[in-house]
């Protein structure tokens, strides 16, 4: 029998954390931070993924990739159970102590591989609604009171945790955002000190940017329109739209439509590696969701570099702009509102200035740095591991 000395100074087995997310890109665009956290806390951190072109840089984090095929945009729910399936041998192969789902389907899948391998130590991120918090109509309302039954019952376990962007999802879910095994966190944060203001370009022209994928359901028609509109009452407004079409998301535009826009007046420039590039080059960052978001990082960044905000009154995008501090707020799907605030910005450069100024101050006391976000999170898994 080992002596007590001996036990004293026996080796601590390292904890494991598992994410578990259905594409690389968007562990790499996002959570990065959230890895080297975990890392630094001392775990051996995995991450669960469909590996496309990004194994390298969530590995440059310490973290190691495990490949996992499950297409997010399938339907099939005998193809989510086959991913599940293999996910469970993954995790008991990986003796996992806390479980990280990002996203709803990570978090179906993840969830249920979970519940199978026996491990009850789960974190449930929630990253947006998506297509179920968008809709309102009544296969809008049934979907959430079924992934209200499902999150909160067959897959939830005593040590389970959630994590929301926002606190309207939360109760989406019927949970309160202040009941203990909930955590309302900014987004994936940011680095204040990645994303600087610079001075703002002269006006006229106001000149606005979507920094965002190029889907239908960002509203980038709605934002087309609106300039189209804004511009027949005189205003003098320029878009530019950075990002490219998603081909794994049904609902993606296609590139012809955004070509066409492009002849049409408005600059589509396909992806950006700089982004804090084109905000030092524009007033306004625009957002006019149809709903579904988290907290889109997209405004976090553009608020980090001091430009107002122009977005739709929808969960994600209220929680970080409120209407005339950080930028202006209009219904979703409404072209007209969106052009009078376009027009009411070309005419008053100091409107747009404070409003900046002002997006800038809320990202450095407000709890949306990487720093802060990484803290709540932090503390949650050691919560997890304590219990």
């Amino acid at each position: 029998m080992m002596p007590d000395a001996a036990l004293d100074h026996a080796p601590v087995p390292m904890r494991r954390l598992v994410f578990v997310v259905t594409e690389d890109w968007f562990f790499a665009s996002h959570f990065l931070p959230m890895a080297r956290a975990a890392i630094a806390m001392g775990l051996a951190v995995t991450v669960v993924t469909r590996v496309r072109a990004h194994r390298a840089a969530i590995e440059a984090t310490g973290a190691r990739v495990v490949p996992l095929e499950a297409e997010r945009a399938s339907l099939n729910p005998m193809a989510a159970g086959y991913a599940a399936g293999q996910l469970a041998a993954i995790l008991k192969a990986l003796s996992a102590d806390i479980v990280h789902c990002i996203a709803l389907r990570g978090i179906l899948i993840g969830g249920t591989a979970a519940a199978m391998a026996g491990i009850p130590a789960r974190v449930y991120a929630l990253t947006g609604l998506g297509l179920v918090g968008a809709r309102t109509d009544r296969l809008g309302r049934a979907s959430r009171l079924a992934l209200r039954t499902l999150i909160r019952g067959p897959l939830a376990s005593r040590q389970t945790r959630f994590l929301f962007e926002n606190p309207d999802d939360a109760r989406a879910l019927g949970l309160d955002p202040l009941e203990q095994t909930v955590t309302v966190i900014g987004g994936a944060g940011v680095d204040p000190d990645a994303y600087c203001p610079q001075p703002l370009p002269a006006m006229p022209p106001l000149t606005v940017a979507i920094v965002s994928r190029m889907l239908w359901s960002k509203g980038i028609d709605v934002a087309v329109e609106a300039v189209r509109l804004a511009r027949g009452q005189g205003a003098s407004v320029d878009l530019a739209l950075y990002g490219a079409p998603d081909p794994s998301n049904r609902r993606a535009i296609p590139e012809a439509t955004l070509r066409a826009w492009s002849r049409d007046g408005v600059a589509w420039h396909g992806p950006t590696e700089d982004v804090a590039g084109i905000w030092a080059g524009h007033h306004v960052a625009c957002l006019p969701s149809r709903g579904g978001e988290g907290l889109p990082r997209t405004l976090l960044e553009a608020a980090a570099c001091g430009r107002a905000l122009v977005a739709s009154d929808v969960p994600g995008c209220r929680s970080l702009v409120r209407d005339g501090v950080e930028g202006l707020l209009v219904p979703p799907d409404d072209a007209p509102a969106l052009a009078q605030v376009l027009v009411r910005l070309s005419r008053d450069p100091g409107l747009v200035a404070a409003l900046g100024a002002a997006a800038r101050a809320r990202i450095e006391a407000g709890g949306f740095t990487e720093a802060a976000v990484t803290d709540s999170v932090r503390a949650l898994w050691r919560d997890l591991l304590e219990a």
